[in-house]
């Protein structure tokens, strides 16, 4: 079999629906983002997973269970949101007035991590991954698993700027079939709840 990871953003918390940026405080679902990560669940359950890994927070966790894989889960440290530091709970634009033209994946964060701690939490993550086979569920969080995907197909840090990703969003990372040793991104950013609603 050959490698497919499945990253699953976790549902919507207050500080993302507000644009905190939520590194470590560990926020719980609103009943909103329940309800995304439930629609998670007939997406996923067809899938014949290897492994199912989700971030120590609960949020990711939560989004886990209510995703209907949370009896397979094992808790993945390396999964855990960029650490904000100094810039826990703050908004971009606020930061942007004291340091102006402030990015996260450029300049990372004071008493926090940095691009080059972030990269390499990725890589260690994606190298213990590529030892094995299958479908794998990577249960995470927006910062991070977008810094996993520039990884993945050997971008700088600094691109996954360029890969938007919302609450309870499904992404595929794999191989391409033509070209087994090109790592490709077969699926970005599909919101299962939208799909689904038909809106």
């Amino acid at each position: 079999m050959t490698l497919r990871l499945y990253i699953i953003r976790h549902g919507e918390t207050e500080w993302s629906l507000s644009g905190q940026h939520t590194g470590r405080t560990d926020l719980p679902l609103t009943p909103h983002g329940e309800d995304e990560a439930r629609a998670l669940q007939p997406w996923l359950t067809h899938i014949q997973f290897a492994r199912v890994l989700t971030s120590p927070l609960q949020r990711a966790r939560r989004t886990c269970e209510l995703a209907g894989l949370g009896a397979a889960a094992e808790v993945e440290p390396d999964l855990a949101e960029w650490a904000y530091g100094d810039y826990e709970g703050q908004h971009s634009r606020d930061i942007r007035k004291v340091r102006p033209g402030w990015s996260v994946f450029r300049d990372g964060c004071p008493n926090g991590e940095m691009p080059d701690e972030v990269a390499a939490r990725a890589e260690r993550l994606i190298a213990r991954l590529c030892a094995a086979d299958g479908s794998v569920a990577l249960f995470s969080h927006g910062q991070f698993s977008r810094v996993v995907a520039a990884q993945w197909i050997g971008l700088p840090v600094i691109d996954a700027q360029h890969f938007a990703l919302g609450t309870a969003s499904l992404s595929i990372l794999g191989f391409d079939p033509a070209h087994p040793e090109v790592r490709v991104i077969h699926l970005w950013n599909a919101a299962p709840a939208v799909l689904a609603s038909g809106r």
